[in-house]
């Protein structure tokens, strides 16, 4: 192992990413790698707090950041619920090192792509965030509003983490649109009611039974049954659009990748409304319900698809050359 200089361990110290990149040059298959990592555990964080609400664990932990007032993690007096929670809890340290391995791999590609790295430090923080309002959803009870909140806020983080896989796949160049002005209209009216559906969602889960707790939690005032239609018929809207989409691209011949990330979005949408009209008509039950807001992850991941599919940035082989430690401190 070679030893380092008084002023190479000083530059470690300041910078670490830096000096990590003047050090390792990774392949371009594992900077993808580290951008799909950090997106599936997006999801898989998606999936496991819906867990800690469906297995009424929510107040598992009772405060924060701390699993008791007494205790930093949780005790065998506390049960399963409380390991529940607190499994949750460590799972965002997983979410955070895969965060910061797609930053580390980002950062030492060669060329450095500093939009790239951007893309990651906004995960970053956006994880940080969410952690934070995690936390205020357990002090303050698991109040409805900051639980769609905290999902709301999950969602975004799943937005970055697409926009990086997709950008450590693609070059730097302007984009280039595959489509015309009319299509990507169609399309942004898909992404704005895709997004509305998953906020009535949040506003479905917040007025019905599943409130995180087994103790009487307060829910969103409104009718349940009536949420719930609406939520419905955003469904179709956005499956509608889908399907009007997947026509125009074929009518136009488009090329091959949107035409295919419409047609996978399509799928996605049919499994998804059966597993939402069956979980309805069973009176929820719990597995449906997480595998509902497992479909909703995919769901946002398939509508970014398809509104990314619609451009090109191909690589032209010029980057931005190294930086020194100094210029590159201030960058990332």
């Amino acid at each position: 192992m070679p030893k380092l200089t008084l002023a190479e361990a000083f530059g470690a110290v300041r910078n670490p990413l830096a000096f990590i990149a003047d050090r390792w040059t990774p392949d371009p298959r594992t900077v993808r790698r580290a951008a799909l990592a950090a997106l599936v555990m997006s999801v898989v964080i998606v999936v496991t707090g819906g867990a800690v609400r469906l297995t009424s664990s929510g107040l598992g932990c009772p405060t924060w950041p701390k699993c008791t007032d007494q205790s930093l993690t949780a005790t065998s007096e506390m049960g399963i619920h409380g390991a529940i929670e607190f499994s949750n809890r460590m799972l965002t340290y997983v979410l955070c090192a895969a965060v910061g391995w797609a930053i580390i791999a980002a950062r030492s590609a060669k060329p450095w792509r500093r939009s790239v790295t951007r893309l990651g430090w906004a995960q970053f923080w956006v994880v940080m965030g969410n952690a934070v309002l995690g936390g205020i959803v357990v002090l303050v009870g698991l109040n409805p509003y900051t639980v769609a909140a905290h999902f709301l806020l999950s969602t975004a983080l799943i937005t970055v983490a697409v926009l990086t896989w997709q950008r450590v796949r693609e070059g730097d160049e302007t984009p280039r649109p595959l489509v015309g002005k009319a299509v990507v209209q169609l399309t942004s009216l898909l992404v704005v009611a895709a997004g509305a559906l998953i906020a009535i969602g949040t506003v479905v889960s917040g007025a019905g039974r599943h409130a995180g707790d087994s103790s009487e939690v307060e829910r969103i005032p409104v009718d349940w049954s009536m949420i719930a239609q609406l939520h419905a018929d955003f469904a179709w809207v956005v499956v509608a659009l889908t399907a009007a989409l997947w026509f125009v691209l074929k009518a136009v011949d488009a090329p091959a990748g949107p035409l295919h990330r419409a047609r996978d979005l399509f799928l996605i949408l049919m499994g998804q409304g059966v597993i939402g009209y069956v979980q309805y008509f069973t009176h929820t039950p719990e597995i449906l319900v997480g595998l509902h807001m497992f479909g909703a992850s995919l769901v946002w991941i398939g509508v970014m698809r398809v509104l990314l599919s619609l451009r090109e940035r191909p690589f032209t082989g010029a980057g931005i050359p190294a930086q020194s430690e100094d210029t590159a401190l201030t960058a990332v």
